[in-house]
Formats: C-alpha cells, sequence, structure tokens
C-alpha cells in the first residue's frame, strides 16, 4: 500500500469551495485528490498521450483565441476558439507560485458541434500535476472529450 504524501491534504483543503474558488475544485466528486489523479493519469496514458500534449494544445488555442478580443476565432479551418476575460486572477491550489488570469475559453468543433470550456488554470493545473478538476466540478475537463473534440492526435 502507497503511503499518502501529507502535502495533498493541504491541496485538497485548498480546493474545497471558498478557499481559492468560490465553488472549489472538486465537485461533488466522492474520489480522493490522489484516486483523482491517478484515474485521469491512467486515461490519458490508454489515449497515448501526455498531459503536456493536452496542456500545449488547449494552451496554443488560447494564444490564438485572444486575438479575437471575446469574439470567436476560427483555427484550423473547424475549431471557433472564443476567449472571455473575466477580469482579476485566481491562484493554483497546490501552492504552486504565480497567478493565472480568469478567463474562460470556449472551443465549438464545427464539423462535430461539439463544444468543451476550460481556463487558464485548467491549463495549468493539466500541465503540471495531471489536474483535470473533480467530477461534477463545473471547471472540470473530460481528458476523453478534450482529445476527441479537439481531434489530438499523439
Amino acid at each position: 500500500m502507497l503511503k499518502k504524501d501529507p502535502r495533498l491534504d493541504i491541496v485538497e483543503k485548498n480546493m474545497m469551495p471558498g478557499e481559492i474558488s468560490h465553488t472549489g475544485f472538486l465537485g461533488n466528486d466522492k474520489r480522493s485528490l490522489a484516486d483523482i489523479l491517478l484515474d485521469d493519469g491512467l486515461t490519458v496514458a490508454d489515449l497515448q498521450l501526455t498531459h503536456q500534449i493536452l496542456a500545449e494544445r488547449m494552451e496554443e488555442l488560447t494564444d490564438k483565441g485572444r486575438e479575437g478580443f471575446g469574439y470567436p476565432v476560427m483555427i484550423d479551418g473547424f475549431l471557433e476558439v472564443t476567449v472571455e476575460d473575466s477580469r482579476g486572477s485566481i491562484a493554483c491550489p497546490f501552492n504552486h507560485m504565480g497567478m493565472y488570469p480568469k478567463e474562460n475559453v470556449r472551443v465549438l468543433n464545427r464539423k462535430t458541434g461539439e463544444e468543451i470550456s476550460w481556463t487558464s488554470l485548467n491549463i495549468h493545473m493539466i500541465r503540471e500535476h495531471g489536474f483535470y478538476e473533480g467530477k461534477g466540478s463545473p471547471f472540470r475537463v473530460e481528458p476523453v472529450d478534450l482529445v476527441r473534440i479537439l481531434e489530438i492526435k499523439d
């Protein structure tokens, strides 16, 4: 049996509603933070991808979408990206240094009609921590949906 890292207890507390974010980061997920991280890590590995590859694509689309100043930008001929700035910034619940802009990114795949959303903090947490938020969280990013909608290939 693996010994639980006590630092995760601090991070898990940071993720509760009202600590860093009004809604928190775990949603109604009954799994421990360690189990959420493990399950999402296994999902991404099964897709033969890495958290870094997913975060890089999200960041690339976000950067290009910002050029629309709140209006949709067409990328790769089928992804409509809209970045809305909510003003302000938010800290990483993993106690990483720095603040992340409060902006919402919405991507519509024009071929399938499916859409997915994320924040700048999501990109950071996926890249650095392999954390997609808990199930039921309003900002949860499902790795399988991300790969399918953005058509990410290894």
